[in-house]
């Protein structure tokens, strides 16, 4: 199981939501299972429904780019 922690700690060339999301996607795309969304985003524009923003990219993967 992937946690948000530690994928913003792994990447800290990340500097934005919407590249957070991105690499969400990535994850997503990779075969992973499942991912746990442990705490809150800490960039500028991270908008309220977070979560739900990046369950979607997760289970999306990269298929609607």
């Amino acid at each position: 199981m992937a946690k948000l922690s530690d994928l913003i700690i792994g990447h800290p060339d990340v500097t934005s939501f919407a590249e957070l999301e991105k690499l969400v996607q990535h994850l997503g795309a990779s075969g992973e299972v499942f991912m746990e969304f442990d705490l809150k985003p800490d960039y500028r524009d991270t908008p309220r429904k977070w979560e739900w923003q990046l369950e979607a990219a997760f289970t999306r993967g990269l298929d609607y780019e």
